[in-house]
């Protein structure tokens, strides 16, 4: 162990952790300014039969990915929240939990949300009934 020093350092270096996971996408917002499709996709995984709200991730996508994913999401689209904890939410669409995004994210918050999430794709060869919530 070095000692610590102030300043920049070879010895001392900060590194970030990230954590990478699979999400069921339920629904997502409405775009807003420039951006075409929506805003950001409203994320759960399953406690046992329940689907749980997690979060919503809004960031990581190209134009090209933001038009395929609103297009495999439109014919989903459902009047109810899939969510059992998450009934309302201003500009949502919801859409019955058939996708499954794969997702970077610095941590869980204490209120069990993701903190900093990152949209990297979809998983098509995931089930939505796979992705669980920690400790499920």
């Amino acid at each position: 162990m070095a000692p610590y020093v102030a300043g920049r350092s070879t010895r001392w270096l900060k590194v970030k952790v990230y954590h990478e996971e699979e999400f069921v996408i339920g629904g997502y917002t409405a775009s807003a300014g420039s951006r075409a499709y929506f805003g950001a996709l409203l994320l759960g995984a399953y406690a046992g039969r329940d689907l749980r709200y997690v979060g919503r991730v809004g960031t990581g996508f190209s134009e090209h990915i933001l038009a395929d994913v609103y297009r495999r999401l439109c014919p989903l689209a459902q009047p109810t929240s899939p969510f059992v904890d998450l009934q309302r939410q201003k500009g949502a669409t919801w859409v019955g939990p058939h996708l499954v995004a794969q997702v970077r994210f610095h941590e869980w918050t204490a209120d069990g949300k993701l903190r900093h999430p990152v949209f990297l794709g979809l998983r098509d060869d995931k089930a939505p009934r796979e992705c669980r919530l920690p400790n499920q």
